[in-house]
């Protein structure tokens, strides 16, 4: 085989390699920038990038795929070998990725039998259907019959996932890839280390792991060699699909024992379209932002940072040391190590292959500091690790003697000259003779020429000769920027985009259920609100704007949670309207609230009309600890104990007439609850209401005891469902259609006040067509832009929810995208009244 992986490493060609792989996303990048990026890839040194299929990208409804414009994924693969990089291929099913959905398509979820990522017959059928057009394109494309595949990745960090049968399910993906020919190595990651978890044990499936530890720990080491160690038991190296990207740590993996290094996102993106996720890692709940840029080498608009270099000095020590590096093992005798500075807690060196050693010598601290290696004192810059060469060989290199000692990265060596990066002296040991040469400097030692630059130039080395001369590459020019541009004035369509009718329904509908994938839908109803204080509503997600009787409500972002609304001002007959917008769909799988489920639905949920309200914080039964017979009743979570810690439950039946709803307030811990006895639920602070249908009822409720808390209140609200819902809806397709219209307009100047509940579709044209950042000053508005027949993405002005991943208070527009720029601003009910006060596009390349 081409590829192969062992114990020993990992092999192409026969030939031991150290894989460099960052992740570059096609889907999130204009195509005409694909070649450009995948250059800057190879430019840093890294000779590998780990691509995403999202399934959901290319898939648009049930049956209709794509793999045209932007979406030809065969395309970009083909530019990755023209550019000579490998490529680890990650077709999911789910991808994670802070994708729409993880990848897995919103209508899935209208299958209430179909259960995801499951070895379940209707899931693998549909995955069945994405493998036959996804893998065969991979298949043609492996390296090194058609292409630069080098490993095809099932799955995501499936540990992360309650998956009944990992064994089943990952057998059925390893069979599907088999079936259509590929044939290089097969890997699944583990998310937190759940190595079986991840694979399910399959054979034929390699393991990988990914690894995000806090960049300062001091105990990186430690974790990264345990799997080192476990993973040689099963003659496997350690892979690791993910990482931070900072190169600092990069670094202490390799001396930890990784052969591939993966960090995750080195190349930013953006999420064009309705693509972002709605996530987990906020209050619980967060949206995605559309600049999708964790702090890469590369930024979202293809802006080169610092870490940058970094890679770059990275894979230059890497090419010095080539093989023996690649065939290197974790030192388990690692040299005597001390320093004046914060450092790891476990000294990580490698054992060369062919001898001599490589020891990492991380400097956590912001200070330079001196650390003492075998003895010798040796400086060591600030916030970095030196990977410092210990009785190394140089035949290779023209010299017969050791390399006894030298602090700084061996970015390039031959005949007889050694070239150091580094930002402080180098004490460089040659046999028996000690030099310390400045930076920059150069001295002769034992017959070698030790050279030292600082690193802004050890990147640019490009020779060395035999007379020790040091040839450099040219330098790259600086970007000359553009100024920044006000827009003063917008042209106002008069029109509003148009709706398709989606009928009238009893019930309102989830968005999927009505053909949205990704869109919004609009809910209008009549109802009687008489006698009425309050409306529950109840499953509502993405994005729920609701007007009653003419007074928009603020917006509701609960990712499904109940949420109130007072109408106490409201009598009689009145009109209610929801609009609802999917953000994206979940992620992750996070049962905190409903719609961050994997597999949730979008829309309105039900809205409820408040009947009554009725505290029942009391005459609850007790059962646990030492409760006897007959069961004492006592107030909710009242129960006096010493077992502080140690469940109990309480108990209480409960007769409604009608559909009703419990509240829990004041949990702090997630507590379990039971219906009749039935399968037991649990109750959030994000989420701490249960629906009961009319009847009577026995609850449970099974909670730790824990007499330091705030104490327990419990409500039951009566309720009746407000019916007969007409429906309207409108696509991506139909938004980004209407965007590329163009109607009849009025001129108008900024500032501009919106009402809440208002929406103004806006035109205006670019100066140039250089590359764009829109940014506004502006309250209570969420904006949607479209440009040359694309969805920009949307910000949100004002109070709003967490957002993550990259800048959400910018639109990008690529160079060479045409204007005009359209933007869809609504107004939103809050602090301040709507209103976008500037707008100003800013040179794309700005960081």
């Amino acid at each position: 085989m081409s590829i192969r992986i062992d114990g020993r490493g990992l092999w192409v060609d026969g030939r031991p390699r150290t894989l460099l792989c960052a992740s570059l996303f096609y889907f999130r990048l204009p195509r005409e920038q694909w070649r450009a990026r995948l250059a800057q890839v190879k430019a840093s040194g890294y000779t590998c990038v780990d691509v995403y299929l999202p399934w959901n990208f290319h898939e648009l409804a049930p049956g209709d795929w794509s793999f045209e414009g932007r979406r030809d994924v065969a395309a970009f693969l083909d530019l990755a070998h023209e550019q000579g990089l490998y490529v680890i291929a990650r077709p999911g099913p789910y991808i994670c990725s802070e994708w729409d959905g993880g990848a897995l398509p919103a209508w899935l979820g209208l299958d209430e039998e179909l259960r995801v990522r499951q070895n379940e017959p209707r899931y693998l059928e549909q995955v069945a259907a994405w493998y036959d057009r996804a893998l065969p394109l991979l298949a043609e494309r492996q390296y090194p019959a058609g292409g630069s595949v080098v490993m095809v990745q099932l799955e995501n960090e499936l540990d992360f996932f309650d998956c009944a049968d990992r064994t089943g399910y990952l057998t059925a993906l390893r069979d599907m890839a088999l079936a259509h020919g590929i044939t290089v190595p097969l890997i699944a990651c583990s998310g937190q280390g759940d190595l079986a978890g991840a694979t399910g044990d399959v054979p034929g499936i390699v393991p990988a792991c990914n690894f995000y530890p806090d960049d300062d720990s001091p105990d990186i080491e430690p974790e990264v060699r345990h799997y080192t160690d476990l993973l040689a038991k099963r003659d496997t190296p350690l892979l690791v699909t993910e990482t931070n990207r900072r190169h600092r740590t990069l670094r202490r993996l390799l001396a930890s024992g990784a052969k591939l290094i993966a960090p995750y996102l080195q190349a930013s993106g953006w999420n064009f379209g309705l693509t972002p996720s709605a996530g987990n890692w906020g209050r619980p709940g967060n949206f995605m932002s559309h600049g999708y840029d964790f702090g890469g080498y590369v930024s979202s608009t293809g802006v080169e940072r610092p870490e940058f270099r970094e890679a770059q000095l990275l894979a230059k020590l890497l090419d010095t040391f080539g093989d023996r590096l690649a065939l290197a093992t974790p030192s388990s005798q690692p040299p005597d190590l001390d320093c004046d500075f914060a450092t790891s807690s476990t000294t990580a060196a490698l054992d060369l292959d062919g001898g001599g050693r490589l020891l990492a010598v991380p400097n956590l601290g912001t200070r330079k500091g001196t650390a003492v290696v075998n003895g010798v004192p040796v400086a060591v810059a600030p916030d970095s690790c030196a990977l410092m060469a210990l009785d190394v060989p140089l035949t290779p290199w023209g010299l017969d003697t050791v390399l006894t000692l030298a602090s700084a990265d061996l970015v390039a060596a031959a005949d007889g000259t050694l070239v150091f990066a580094s930002e402080v002296p180098v004490t460089v040991v040659v046999g028996d003779e000690t030099a310390v040469v400045p930076a920059p400097g150069r001295t002769t030692i034992a017959g070698a020429t030790v050279v030292v630059l600082p690193p802004a130039d050890a990147v640019r080395v490009r020779e060395v000769g035999a007379d020790g001369a040091v040839g450099l590459a040219g330098v790259v020019p600086e970007p000359v920027l553009a100024e920044d541009a006000g827009v003063s004035e917008v042209r106002r369509r008069v029109d509003a985009a148009p709706e398709r009718d989606a009928g009238t329904h009893q019930v309102p509908p989830a968005l999927e259920a009505l053909g949205v994938y990704r869109g919004r839908g609009a809910y209008r109803t009549v109802t009687d609100l008489t006698g009425v204080d309050e409306l529950l509503l109840t499953g509502a997600a993405d994005i729920a704007d609701l007007t009653v009787a003419g007074r928009a409500h603020p917006t509701i972002t609960g990712f499904g949670a109940a949420r109130t609304l007072d109408v106490r001002d409201v009598t009689g007959d009145a009109d209610i309207e929801a609009v609802v917008e999917i953000w994206g769909h979940a992620n992750f799988d996070d049962s905190r609230l409903p719609a961050l489920r994997l597999g949730a639905l979008r829309g309105p949920g039900r809205l409820w009309k408040v009947r009554e309200t009725a505290d029942v914080s009391a005459l609850w039964t007790v059962e646990g600890h030492w409760a006897g017979d007959p069961v004492p009743l006592r107030t909710l979570g009242g129960w006096s104990s010493t077992r502080v810690g140690v469940p109990v439950t309480y108990g209480r039946t409960l007769r409604t007439a009608t559909d009703a709803a419990l509240q829990v307030q004041g949990i702090v811990e997630p507590l379990r609850v039971s219906v009749d006895g039935g399968e037991p639920r649990t109750l959030h602070a994000e989420d701490p209401w249960l629906l009961l249908p009319p009847g009577t009822h026995t609850v449970a409720l099974t909670l730790p005891h824990h007499p330091s808390g705030p104490g327990l209140r419990a409500r039951l609200l009566t309720l009746d469902a407000v019916p007969r819902w007409s429906c309207a809806v409108q696509d991506d397709a139909l938004l980004t259609g209407f965007a590329g219209e163009r109607g009849l307009a009025e001129v108008v100047r900024l500032p501009l006040a919106l009402k809440p509940g208002e929406e103004a579709w806006l035109d205006f044209e670019l100066p140039d067509d250089t590359g764009r950042l829109i940014r506004l000053d502006a309250s209570q508005v969420r904006i949607t832009g479209w440009a040359a027949g694309e969805c920009l993405g949307r910000v949100w002005a004002g109070e709003r929810p967490d957002f993550s991943g990259g800048n959400p208070d910018v639109l990008w527009i690529p160079p060479g995208w045409p204007g005009p720029v359209t933007l869809l601003a609504r107004g939103m009910e809050g602090r301040g009244e709507p209103e976008i006060r500037t707008l100003t596009l800013e040179p794309a390349t700005r960081e």
